[in-house]
């Protein structure tokens, strides 16, 4: 039997919209997963949203089941949670309400996490994997500048598997609640301690990179999880940059780290980043929800730069 689903797209600058699209029997293999909730990623979509793709990365930046074409029409996302033959399972798929996905993509979550907890899986996967890119530990004192959702759960994975000092560093000041929560120590950029083995920077800004650098302790390395888009950014490399012969390194999850490529697949990869949300804790980076039908009002106002939003939930 035929059913219809409803999608959203971003449809022009600043513009999105939901749609209806049609979905006929379930093909081989493939099983259909009725949304129950999801997650905005603010850092990726605010770029999506904006038109703000560079030309040069339309192919590497497709999402997984993506719909349309950069820069616009678009359907984009990646982090839904449903239910599909009866289980919970998490999707690497753009916001919609009723879709079909081969049945290796739909990945059950754990019972130790709640269902709404699993949309912050994408983003704990791309954290685990920036801790595998980061290199082999002890790290010691380590300060992460930027303590949006990413910043923060690779702080947490810092502290949970390599029991490293962490700082969370950030202009905002209600950070530091967040910090807490989760275990972890906070300062405003003026008052971070230098002298750090590992900075991570998560802060997608050319301020926030060159405080990363300036932390920075003698050969330490400075781990990029930023991404700015088509925003050419300034990099401080005069100074103390070579003396310290520091490393600058970048780590993005499209790719498994290559110290875990060889054993690891993406979908353990992700297996792995679901068990790591059985904390409560982590329900800290999660906002009030909103409705998927009021996401086109409500989408400028979560994307608007310096909103202070975490891990947007939205309720199907």
């Amino acid at each position: 039997m035929s059913e219809t689903g409803r999608a959203l797209w971003y449809v022009g600058a600043g513009r999105a919209e939901i749609r209806d699209e049609r979905l006929d029997a379930a093909g081989a293999g493939h099983v259909r997963v009725r949304a129950l909730h999801g997650a905005i990623s603010r850092g990726t979509e605010s770029l999506i949203a904006a038109g703000r793709v560079p030309v040069s990365e339309f192919q590497r930046m497709r999402a997984p089941f993506m719909a349309g074409a950069f820069p616009f029409p678009v359907k984009y996302g990646y982090a839904t949670v449903g239910v599909a033959d009866g289980a919970t399972v998490f999707t690497l798929h753009p916001h919609q309400t009723l879709f079909d996905v081969p049945g290796e993509a739909a990945v059950p979550v754990p019972s130790s996490v709640p269902a709404y907890r699993a949309i912050l899986a994408a983003n704990m996967e791309t954290a685990l994997n920036a801790v595998w890119d980061a290199g082999d530990g002890p790290f010691g004192k380590v300060a992460v500048v930027g303590a949006g959702v990413v910043g923060a759960l690779t702080g947490y994975l810092l502290r949970r598997l390599g029991d490293a000092d962490v700082i969370l560093v950030d202009v905002d000041p209600a950070r530091a609640a967040l910090a807490s929560t989760l275990g972890l120590g906070f300062a405003a950029p003026a008052d971070a301690p230098g002298e750090c083995a590992l900075v991570v920077h998560a802060s997608a800004s050319a301020q926030g990179l060159a405080t990363a650098l300036a932390l920075a302790g003698n050969e330490a390395t400075v781990l990029e999880l930023s991404w700015y888009g088509d925003t050419d950014v300034a990099v401080p490399l005069g100074g103390a940059f070579h003396s310290r012969r520091l490393k600058l390194i970048a780590s993005q999850v499209g790719q498994v780290a290559p110290s875990h490529r060889r054993e690891w697949s993406y979908r353990r990869r992700l297996e792995k980043a679901l068990s790591l949300l059985d904390d409560d804790r982590l329900d800290a980076l999660i906002e009030p929800s909103v409705t998927f039908e009021s996401l086109p009002a409500e989408l400028p106002r979560i994307l608007r730069p310096g909103a202070g939003i975490l891990c947007q939930r939205i309720d199907y």
